[in-house]
Order: C-alpha cells, then structure tokens, then sequence
C-alpha cells in the first residue's frame, strides 16, 4: 500500500482548509436545503442530490484518479456509514425543516460532538475524552443555547416534538456513521469511499422517497428557479467539496475536533441569513458566537491521547 498519503494527513494548511470548507459549506446548507424543499420532496431531494454527486465522485475517482475496484466488504461498509450518515443523519434534518425552523435544527444538530465523544468512549478500545475536550464541548453547547434560545426558536409558540426527535436521531446516526468510518474496510482512496457513501445513501434516500410517495409530487412545471439552483449547490458545494472534506478529516483528525463543524455552522447560517434573507443580526448573536468559537478553540488545542 502506498505511503504518499501520509504527509498531507499531517499537513497543517490541508487541514485548515478542509476544516474551513466544512465549517462555511455546510453553514451555507441550511438556507440551499430550505430552498430546494420549497418546490421539492424533502427525501426525493436528498436521494437526487447524493445519487447526482456519487455518480460524478465514483467515475472520476475510477477513471481519473486511477483508485482500484472496491470489494463486497467495501460496499458493506460504505453501505452502513452512507446510510448512517445521509439517510439517518442528513435525510432526517431535511424532512424535519418541514415542521421545525432551521435554528431548531441547527441547535438540536449541536449535540452531535456530544454523541461522538460518547460513542468514541464506549466503543470497544475506545478513547476517553480529556477534561479540555469536555470542557469545550460543553461550552459550544452553551453558546448554541444562548445562540438560539427557545424564547426566540419557536416564536412563542410549542415547538414539534416529531420534528425535535427527527433531529436528535439523525445526530445520534452522524455521530454513530462517523465514529464507524474511522475504523471500517474502507478504500484507501478517500474520493472513491466519499462515493460509495454517496451512492449507498443515496440509494437508501431514494427507497424511502418512493415508499413515501414523493416520486408523484415532483412535477417540471412546479420547480422554481431557486429551488434548482439550490439544489445544484447542494450537489456540488454541500456534496461533492464538503463531503469530501469531512471524510478526510475523519481519516486526519480526532472526531471531537471533526465535530466542531456543528458548532461553527449555525454561525455561518446566521451570517448568510442576515446578508442574504434580511434577517437581523443581534448582540446576542454575536456574544454567542464568541462563546461557540472559545468551545471550538478549547477542543481544537486539546493534545492527542
């Protein structure tokens, strides 16, 4: 097996870029995927969008990038981790922005650095998080609350409990999905496994579109011009850049430091929300986000064990 890899996965600035991919990307979702569902089915959306992306990773990773045919054992895993993270972590807070506002999403996904130390810990051979590490899990945990508190999120009115819970057992899915990657038969290449993921989920994202009956909602004639162009930066942005990055890192990094994203994002949501959908922009807001990013810091300077 070659060894080429070894020096980026060390590599101080391809980690930061892949970490700042993650961080505004996938910030940037939340308002494509309340685009795309204005006119398209949550599931059938996602299925399209993960199909679309793995079909163009699996081809270049093949063709272009020369990486091996992957075995029975490959597909098996990559089925498990596609499923775990896109059609249970993924899939879940999609349909859920159809009776939950997004900053319920964003807040509910910030317990996902919560479920992977946990599950990183409990797993056979597992590592126990350091004082520092919970520390600053804790502390980003307290600035999404005060980000988003339930006076502001739910508008004074009752939050939907089926759209809490969608959220809760899709970071507790990511959570299970990432922590699994790190120690499954993946392909060495990290484009190719991004596409056998993307497939698998896709195709999990699709079974359920059609057991549900959104094939028939989908008409050309009701699409509007925003949703399609939100779902092809989901496609390509939130897909095929991002999720590519968030692999790598799986494989260079810790997941608590992985995680950090769920902590990061919701800030770059509120940003674009106030640049872009005239949303405003409070002192609150920003003492929040000095408190999430102070968590991220205490996380991402915490030494390896």
């Amino acid at each position: 097996m070659s060894t080429a890899p070894a020096p980026i996965a060390h590599s101080r600035l391809a980690l930061i870029v892949a970490f700042a991919i993650v961080y505004v990307v996938w910030g940037s979702t939340y308002l494509a995927i309340r685009f795309a569902i204005e006119t398209l089915p949550p599931f059938l959306m996602a299925a399209a969008r993960f199909l679309t992306a793995g079909t163009v990773l699996y081809v270049w990773a093949r063709l272009a990038a020369g990486a091996e045919k992957p075995g029975r054992a490959q597909w098996k895993a990559a089925a498990i981790v596609g499923s775990l993270l896109l059609l249970g972590g993924n899939g879940l807070v999609v349909w859920s922005e159809l009776r939950i506002p997004s900053g319920v999403a964003a807040l509910l996904g910030g317990t996902t650095p919560l479920w992977m130390v946990l599950i990183d810990w409990l797993r056979r051979g597992g590592v126990r998080p350091t004082g520092q590490v919970v520390a600053g899990l804790l502390c980003g945990l307290a600035g999404l609350v005060w980000l988003v508190g339930p006076d502001s999120l739910a508008g004074g009115g009752r939050i939907d409990t089926i759209g809490v819970v969608a959220v809760v057992l899709s970071s507790i899915a990511w959570a299970a999905g990432s922590i699994y990657q790190r120690h499954a038969r993946m392909p060495a290449s990290p484009a190719l496994s991004t596409a056998m993921q993307m497939l698998t989920g896709g195709a999990a994202l699709l079974v359920v579109a059609v057991a549900l009956g959104e094939w028939p909602q989908v008409g050309v004639a009701s699409l509007s011009l925003r949703s399609v162009l939100a779902f092809l930066y989901l496609v390509v942005f939130g897909s095929i850049v991002a999720f590519s990055a968030y692999v790598w890192l799986l494989r260079a990094s810790t997941p608590a430091r992985v995680s950090t994203h769920t902590y990061v994002n919701p800030i770059i949501a509120v940003l674009l929300g106030w640049a872009l959908a005239d949303e405003p922009l409070t002192p609150r807001m920003l003492v929040a986000a000095a408190v999430i990013i102070g968590g991220v810091a205490l996380i991402t300077l915490a030494p390896k064990r």
